[in-house]
């Protein structure tokens, strides 16, 4: 018997002051895989918010290793964003960047040394284009505090300057830096 995903609704109010976007009422409906973690709940949400455009879209999941975390197209069906987070494998970000030449390739790691980890692996396979895609890493104490809020209902303030994040959640402050790739 195959367990089912549980749902999780995040109602964030959005402010992301380099991009000019201000969406107080964002409301996310996020399916949590059974063998998914928390934390990788948590991270996915992060990315869609660091990430937001309209159309931008939670992918298929862990049942489809291949398929982007997040994806956004534009109204003819072609990919514009295409977003992983977590353990990504170089070769496979290559080969994003490669098949989608028109879209936007992002990762968004859970530490800057799982960051730092997936340049030294590209590196050693010589995937030289994964350069073409954004890599960041979000503050790891930040998301394992986030990652602690596991109520199937979420009220969430994130603000994004600079490469800072603030977050408050259930009454509670938070921050960390968004530390990008120097490649």
């Amino acid at each position: 018997m195959t367990l089912a995903p549980t749902l999780y609704d995040f109602q964030i109010a959005l402010s992301h002051v380099d991009r000019a976007i201000d969406q107080p009422q964002l409301s996310l409906k996020v399916a949590r895989h059974p063998s998914e973690t928390m934390q990788r709940v948590w991270l996915r949400v992060l990315a869609f918010c660091w990430l937001w455009e309209e159309r931008m879209a939670f992918g298929k999941g862990l049942g489809e290793p291949d398929e982007p975390d997040l994806e956004c197209r534009d109204y003819t069906g072609l990919v514009t964003s295409w977003v992983r987070v977590g353990k990504a494998d170089p070769l496979k970000v290559q080969r994003a960047v490669d098949q989608n030449p028109h879209a936007k390739v992002s990762v968004l790691f859970e530490s800057p040394q799982r960051l730092e980890a997936f340049l030294t692996e590209a590196r050693e396979v010589k995937a030289l284009r994964v350069a073409k895609a954004e890599l960041a890493a979000i503050d790891a104490g930040l998301l394992r505090a986030l990652s602690g809020f596991d109520s199937r209902r979420i009220k969430l303030s994130l603000t994004l300057v600079g490469d800072h994040v603030y977050a408050e959640c259930e009454g509670q402050s938070f921050d960390g830096p968004l530390t990008r790739a120097a490649l």
